[in-house]
């Protein structure tokens, strides 16, 4: 190939793959708790079940990492590093694509987070469209030397690593930047529940099951359970895989289809959601690993929801003691309900928190070390 063609070709190749690493990296970075539970996924599935607690840390380092490399590429910063990284991290995930659409499949590969949905397939066509550019970038800067850092160069290094990273810790703190889930802000949960065809989702609703797909963590076999089946709330034994329906709906309207309440009468939901007035759910991921701090400002929302004449209702995956209700920090009890783990993740990216609803509708989320102590 000609030096000039070459160039022009390596501009191109490495202005397509920052824009597409920064657009992948940030997408990610600003919710590293949707990133954590995809990995937690690909790691059950590879049999290394025991590294989920490094889960949120890889998350992390890999979206941010993504984001620096695709910054550096755009401006043009220690080129043959970059280069050489990114080449091999486009050959990884090209073969792990690969095996996610065949050997052992996923229903997303989750490259763009929750911003973009991709199928495998199209997730494989992607990084192979990416493999070829990552190597004419490698080659046109193959002959310049690795580490020989301008002073600016550094400087830019240090600013993309400690913003790219910096971001990641943050949002895992705290919340997304940017909500691209389905109960983001401003949800209707009422109306978002019912297809625009109310009459015809309740006659099919009725002939229909919202199915939780679970695999043991032992034997690795996947298994089926109802909601009426309390079974998969066991997460020493059962890790979440799917939630899905019987009838066709939009990805949106589907997941928040699958929102259920159950408590040891039955379900709740329309209960829950037909409350008039504010209601905070509080939203509970393990009762044993909720801390004091936690504790504490949940206990001082629910004396102030008391003050308001608001609603409080407690949300976990965990199993239900046999009153049904629990006391944070020495609060009154609240009265608690079980929901599917996956939903709980999806509403709240957070170990522990509050969703408020106003007649119905989300008006505001927070983690658990956001809520006002007044």
């Amino acid at each position: 190939m000609q030096p000039r063609l070459l160039k022009w070709t390596a501009t191109v190749c490495r202005i397509v793959m920052g824009i597409t690493f920064v657009f992948s990296g940030l997408s990610k970075v600003i919710d590293p708790w949707g990133t954590a539970l995809k990995v937690d996924e690909y790691l059950a599935i590879y049999g290394f079940e025991e590294l989920s607690r490094l889960a949120m840390a890889f998350s992390i380092w890999l979206c941010g990492a993504e984001l620096m490399m695709g910054c550096m590429l755009l401006c043009k910063v220690r080129i043959r590093l970059v280069s050489i990284f990114a080449l091999a991290s486009m050959s990884f995930f090209t073969l792990l694509s690969l095996l996610s659409a065949t050997v052992l499949p996923v229903e997303d590969c989750g490259c763009f987070g929750d911003a973009l949905k991709l199928s495998p397939w199209e997730t494989f066509l992607k990084n192979l469209l990416l493999l070829p550019m990552a190597f004419v970038v490698w080659y046109r800067y193959r002959p310049d030397k690795i580490f020989a850092f301008k002073p600016a160069e550094v400087l830019l290094t240090l600013i993309f690593f400690s913003g790219s990273m910096g971001l990641g810790i943050y949002c895992s703190r705290h919340l997304p930047f940017i909500d691209f889930l389905p109960y983001k802000i401003g949800v209707d949960l009422r109306t978002e529940r019912l297809h625009p065809d109310a009459e015809s989702l309740e006659e099919e609703s009725e002939q229909s099951e919202t199915i939780l797909v679970y695999r043991n963590r032992k034997s690795g076999k996947l298994r089926e359970f109802s909601l009426t089946d309390t079974e998969w709330q066991d997460e020493s034994r059962w890790e979440w895989v799917e939630t899905r329906t019987d009838f066709d709906t939009p990805p949106i309207r589907a997941s928040i289809a699958e929102f259920a309440l159950r408590d040891q009468a039955g379900d709740i939901t329309e209960e829950v959601l037909q409350t008039e007035g504010k209601l905070y759910m509080l939203c509970i991921n393990n009762f044993k690993r909720l801390r004091n701090g936690c504790a504490h400002r949940l206990r001082m929302l629910i004396d102030r929801a008391d003050r308001e004449g608001a609603t409080v209702i407690c949300l976990t995956p965990d199993a239900l003691n046999e009153e049904g209700v629990w006391s944070f920090h020495e609060s009154r009890p609240v009265r608690c309900c079980n929901i599917d783990v996956h939903t709980i993740r999806t509403l709240l990216r957070a170990n522990n928190g509050v969703v408020t609803l106003e007649d119905g509708v989300i008006i505001d989320k927070r983690n658990c070390r956001d809520i006002e102590l007044n």
